[in-house]
């Protein structure tokens, strides 16, 4: 069927992107960037019964920045975070259907949200001191956004209690994960201390896409 042939593509390009990631091949990395999410995209249409428009726009929003983080540049960092961070919103908006507030255990939530704000805040006094300041603020604030994602995310899972919002769950903390590294790699005085650093990074956010993606259609859209 077509949705496997997507789906194996997605799974071909994104070997071929992350091996060169690995051998920290710059040019090639650049090249193939721009293709797993568009095989994602097209498996996720071809696969559901009824398209999630949130969903759909997010991967979209995600597609587009990964294609705005492919030059160097501080503008162009932003310009892809801008796109992530609209996708976030998008994944929030995909998420908000399936969750029922009574059924949200508030002492779990708010706890685990807490930590995910203090990671944030880590992160960003980590590679403080050798980035602009321009950015330190709007940096904590995508962090926070993506923590925002994940509670979401969460808060469905304590609702629906099933395998796919389970799945959901898991990409969403890979997502974060992904985050988190791609500024230490970006901006921390000491590059060399995340091992294979654009590899870890791209393995993280793709196997996160992609879990996010197969966790909502397993729950129906």
């Amino acid at each position: 069927m077509l949705k496997y042939l997507f789906l194996g593509l997605f799974c071909l390009t994104s070997l071929i992107h992350l091996y060169h990631s690995y051998i920290n091949d710059k040019k090639n990395r650049a090249k193939t960037k721009p293709f797993p999410l568009i095989f994602l995209i097209l498996y996720y249409v071809t696969s559901a019964k009824n398209i999630n428009a949130m969903l759909l726009a997010a991967l979209v929003a995600s597609w587009l920045g990964d294609v705005l983080l492919i030059p160097d540049g501080n503008r162009w960092f932003i310009a892809g975070g801008i796109s992530f961070l609209i996708s976030h919103v998008f994944f929030i908006l995909a998420y908000v259907p399936g969750i029922i507030h009574y059924h949200v255990n508030w002492l779990i939530v708010i706890p685990l949200a807490i930590v995910y704000f203090t990671i944030a805040i880590r992160i960003i006094m980590a590679v403080k001191d050798n980035t602009p300041k321009m950015m330190l603020i709007p940096m904590n604030g995508y962090l926070w956004a993506n923590s925002i994602m994940n509670v979401f995310a969460l808060m469905q899972w304590m609702t629906l209690r099933n395998t796919g919002s389970m799945v959901a769950y898991v990409g969403a903390v890979l997502f974060f994960t992904s985050d988190c590294l791609l500024f230490l790699v970006r901006y921390h005085k000491n590059k060399d201390h995340i091992w294979r650093r654009h590899f870890l990074v791209m393995t993280t956010y793709l196997i996160g896409e992609l879990l996010i993606t197969a966790g909502m259609l397993m729950i129906g859209g």
